[in-house]
Order: C-alpha cells, then structure tokens, then sequence
C-alpha cells in the first residue's frame, strides 16, 4: 500500500508531466532521472497533450480484488499525440464497439480506494472522443 501523501505528490499522476532531454530532446513518461536515449541528466519539465488514439486493448472480465465490482473493463495502450504511449483503462465505453485507431482523450478520474482507511486514489483514464 503507498501513502496517500506520497500518491498526491506525483506531478505526472495528476498533470501528465513528462521530462525532455536537455542533450537530445527525448521526451520520457514517467520522468526519468537519466536519460534512456543519450544518458544525460538534465532535463525541462514538459505537459502532454491528452489527446491521442487506441493502438492496442484488453478486455478485464475477471479483475483484482480492488477492481473485481468494476469488470468487465477495458485497458489499453494510447499513443498520445505527443507520441508517447500509455497504459490505461478505457472508461464509460461500449465494449463492444472499442476498436483500434479510435480517438481518445484523457481524463481525471477515480482509480481506487486504498487500505482500510478507503483514501481515494485518482488518475487517468481515456474515453472515446
């Protein structure tokens, strides 16, 4: 279980920051501390755009305990139009009618309720434009 304080102060949970390299201008989601292209250290702070579109998807039918109320759901990877891509569940969607190369768009919403206490922990998630 993490900390409600600690989830809370994740810029790119709740801003969709990403970090560009200062050497080669390689754009990574999460940021990272060193970057993967050139091995550099400096980085700018960027926000990524949230809209993109579906490149891959999995129906959840029988899910975690946490998400066991929730299936079946849809998870999927979504290329921004930043061009970085992104795994998140696919919200208030006709699962039947999710397809490839679908416009998305992401939006702030509830993830889950964490340990006894029931903190809720918020997040992405795309919907179909």
């Amino acid at each position: 279980m993490i900390t409600a304080r600690y989830a809370r102060e994740i810029p790119q949970r709740y801003r969709l920051e990403a970090s560009r390299c200062a050497q080669c201008a390689t754009v990574s989601f999460p940021p990272r501390l060193v970057c993967p292209t050139c091995k550099g250290r400096t980085f700018s702070t960027i926000t990524l755009q949230n809209e993109g579109k579906l490149l891959s998807y999995t129906v959840v039918r029988v899910g975690s305990d946490k998400f066991s109320k929730e299936t079946p759901f849809a998870v999927g990877i979504i290329e921004l139009k930043d061009g970085i891509r992104i795994t998140t569940q696919i919200a208030d969607a006709n699962l039947e009618k999710l397809a490839h190369g679908q416009t998305v768009r992401l939006v702030f919403r509830k993830i889950q309720e964490d340990g006894k206490a029931g903190i809720l922990c918020y997040g992405y998630k795309a919907i179909v434009v």
